[in-house]
């Protein structure tokens, strides 16, 4: 017979057993990381950063999130800003943060008032989404889950990629930027940032619309989502209204191949928020055929900033509503 010392040692040795085991699982899930390479192509090349999310093994398909950063800044300043790092380690999805080169721009922004960068398959626009394809072909990625967003530069170059590459991308999100081909010169774009675009946005939809190709009709819509401070003294605000109209005047045209006000730049739903202690923010909604299509969030009284950020850096502001978080749920719910 046992003694009762026998038997506890026993229970010992299987309390142990199972914690090592737990704590080997916990050991072989392998954390959050970055990875950095170059791309480049016959219009220059681009580092660009991946971080990885905590638990990829590559075993199954992950959505992509290309996130385009503002002038001064880049991959790890953007990531801390943002915070997506952190989503991407909860909800699981790569993120791509390409690099804009001094010798491009020497104040590192995206040169999205240039003609060869307002076109598929030329200048910057093909090597970010040459980027893209070669992220898709390292990592385990879902193509049909495939998002882009960016902030100030990085938000009007979002526009771009959105409009030529509506194949590639299933929705996207621009943050204090513009529409597509809000500027076609630089001095035009020192205009728009400081009192809008002079083109309209209903004709920059349908250009939008012809970038992606033949200009034929897509039966997918093109999701959008607008982020943008009352109080933006960089990138007047009047510019994410033109973005807004300029992607429902787009998907107008994507539904039935018809410039018929199919897609009305109406909303369907105004709803006014407040962060606790923090702004005030108002959300108009436009839904078309049953889903969202376009969201534009207006946050009382915030500058050119990154919306909701704890980060304490530049450009952004920890009292607005958490734009990093809205941006993942809104995107994560299309697919192409």
């Amino acid at each position: 017979m046992k003694s009762a010392f026998d038997s506890i040692k026993a229970m010992l040795l299987v309390l142990c057993t199972g914690l090592a085991t737990v704590g080997s699982a916990f050991a072989a899930a392998p954390a959050g990381h970055w990875d950095i390479a170059l791309y480049g192509n016959l219009f220059g090349a681009r580092e660009y950063q991946v971080w990885v999310p905590a638990g990829y093994d590559g075993a199954q398909p992950l959505p992509l999130l290309l996130v385009l950063h503002g002038c001064v800044n880049g991959p790890n300043l953007m990531g801390e800003a943002s915070g997506f790092n952190d989503v991407a380690d909860t909800e699981g999805f790569l993120v791509v943060y390409p690099r804009q080169n001094v010798t491009s721009n020497p104040a590192r922004c995206w040169n999205w008032q240039l003609p060869i960068n307002q076109a598929r398959d030329s200048g910057e626009p093909s090597i970010l989404a040459g980027i893209v394809d070669k992220v898709k072909a390292d990592y385990s990625v879902d193509p049909h889950r495939v998002y882009v967003t960016g902030i100030s530069a990085g938000g009007a170059m979002t526009s771009i990629m959105l409009a030529c590459y509506s194949d590639v991308f299933a929705a996207g999100a621009i943050h204090s930027g513009g529409m597509f081909k809000g500027a076609t010169t630089i001095s035009g774009s020192a205009y728009a940032l400081l009192a809008g675009s002079i083109y309209s946005p209903d004709s920059n939809g349908r250009l939008a619309w012809q970038c992606s190709g033949s200009g034929s009709p897509s039966p997918r819509p093109l999701p959008v989502l607008v982020f943008h401070g009352s109080a933006d003294l960089t990138v007047n605000p009047v510019n994410g209204q033109q973005a807004v109209r300029q992607f429902l005047q787009t998907n107008d045209l994507a539904d039935d191949g018809l410039d018929n006000d199919s897609v009305k730049y109406q909303p369907t739903s105004t709803y006014q928020g407040q962060v606790p202690d923090g702004r005030a923010y108002t959300v108009d909604t436009y839904r078309y055929g049953g889903r969202t299509l376009a969201q534009h969030y207006v946050v009382q009284g915030m500058g050119h900033a990154w919306s909701g950020s704890q980060s304490g850096l530049p450009f952004t502001d920890p009292k607005g509503p958490d734009a990093t978080l809205i941006t993942w749920l809104f995107l994560k719910d299309y697919q192409r």
